[in-house]
Order: structure tokens, then C-alpha cells, then sequence
């Protein structure tokens, strides 16, 4: 499994984050294929886990009170029921303030046209207060399911609900991070698409109690090299980069 993960990635424990989450990733191969979104997310957040506090803060969340105090991966966000499927993150980060929810991207975007689909079930009046942008966006989606070509727009709303209920639960301000790849291969006018319905969906669920931001890997990354950073973390985003040029 070693070839799989960088060094100082806690192989043992980002194994068990996968298997928890179910989603099949190293038994199918999926994690292994050149292309996988979670072989990033995994190895890029999966570094932190035992050394949280090293993380580099993410750009457009410089408000937020550093540093973070933990990092998981595959992090689940409970709707406020039983039974049913509850969304899952790729990453989930701490500080003393707020749950930081990030949802990766690295090729999805570009493969296919995006369909929204948003069952009754989100219809319930569980949401919390001040999630009006969010509503306004379930309900914009279903009149019109293809409003976006690049972004998953239903499953974002989806991760927002989730988060909503699980930033009560552990006493938290909730932030919904799309952290986003821009791979050499795909056309420059496809991924400025992309960051031009990124900035729309920004737009139209600003002000709501869960707080949607987004960044690219490269921009992030960028974050790993200031001086004041330790060489460990430079040479973390150097791997990374080498390996997955996001």
C-alpha cells in the first residue's frame, strides 16, 4: 500500500478513514487509478492528520482563527434523521471556532454535463436559521436541474445540510470549502467556465449561516512555500505536486 501514499502520509489510518466511508476506493483499484480525486484529497489532508497544526491556512478563509486544532478525511456530516445516506466530505478541519468541510475536485468537473437531483426528503423544515441562500438554491435547481455544466451544484447543497446539522452538534461555525484542481490537460476555457459557475454559486448562497468558499489546489498550495512555513510542509507540497499536478 506504501506506493500509494506519500511519505509521512499515515498510511494505516487513511486506510481505515477509507474502508469507514465505503466507498470501495482501494479494493476497486479506483485509489491507485492516475486520476483519482480521492488518491489527492487522501494523500494531500491525510499528512495532517498527525500534525494539525501545520496545516496552511486556506485562501479566502483568512478571517478564520488559526491554526486548525484536527484534520480527518472521509469525514461524515449526519442529517438530522435516521436511516438514509448522509453525505460524506472528502476532508473535515477544526479550529477553535469553526468545521471547515471540504469537498476535492479533480477531474469530475470536466467529464460529464451535471444533472441536479435533490429528493422531497431535503424539503424538511430541519435546517436551522439563516440557510434562506441555501433553500433558494434547492429550490433553483429543481426548476432548472442543468443550470451547471462543471459544478455539482445538488451535491453541495446536499454537504451544506449536512453541515449545518453537524456544526451544531460539535459546537462549531460551518464553512462548506470547494477545493478544486485545474489539471494541465483539460482546455484553459473549460476550467475558466468552471471558475465563472464556481463565483455564480458563490453568489447566490452568500450570507447563509453555512459559508461556502472556494479555492484551487494551486492557490493552496502556493499557502505550503511562505518562509515562515516549515521545510516539511514545503516538501509536502512539493510531492504533491510532482505526483498529481493539480
Amino acid at each position: 500500500m506504501s506506493e500509494l501514499f506519500l511519505p509521512g502520509v499515515p498510511a494505516d489510518l487513511v486506510r481505515l478513514s477509507l474502508d469507514r466511508a465505503g466507498g470501495n476506493e482501494l479494493a476497486s483499484g479506483k485509489f491507485a487509478s492516475p486520476e483519482s480525486s480521492a488518491a489527492l484529497a487522501a494523500n494531500g489532508f491525510g499528512w495532517f492528520i498527525e500534525r494539525p497544526s501545520l496545516l496552511p491556512a486556506f485562501p479566502g478563509l483568512d478571517d478564520i482563527r488559526w491554526p486548525a486544532v484536527s484534520v480527518e478525511i472521509e469525514r461524515q456530516m449526519r442529517f438530522p434523521w435516521r436511516g438514509g445516506r448522509h453525505p460524506w466530505l472528502d476532508a473535515a478541519v477544526v479550529t477553535q471556532t469553526h468545521l471547515i468541510g471540504v469537498e476535492s475536485k479533480r477531474y469530475e468537473p470536466f467529464r460529464d454535463r451535471k444533472q441536479a437531483v435533490l429528493a422531497h426528503a431535503y424539503d424538511r423544515d430541519v435546517w436551522g436559521e439563516a440557510m434562506e441562500p441555501w433553500l433558494a438554491m434547492r429550490a433553483s435547481l429543481r426548476r432548472n436541474p442543468l443550470s451547471y455544466r462543471y459544478l455539482d451544484a445538488a451535491q453541495l447543497v446536499k454537504h451544506a445540510f449536512g453541515l449545518s446539522t453537524e456544526a451544531k452538534r460539535v459546537n462549531r461555525s460551518p464553512v462548506l470549502l470547494y477545493l478544486y484542481a485545474e489539471p494541465a490537460r483539460v482546455p484553459t476555457s473549460a476550467c475558466s467556465e468552471h471558475r465563472a459557475e464556481i463565483e455564480s454559486f458563490s453568489t447566490a448562497v452568500r450570507g447563509a449561516r453555512v459559508r461556502f468558499a472556494a479555492t484551487s489546489w494551486a492557490d493552496w498550495l502556493d499557502r505550503f512555500a511562505v518562509p515562515t512555513t516549515p521545510p516539511a510542509v514545503r516538501a509536502h507540497a512539493e510531492a504533491l505536486r510532482l505526483k498529481f499536478q493539480p
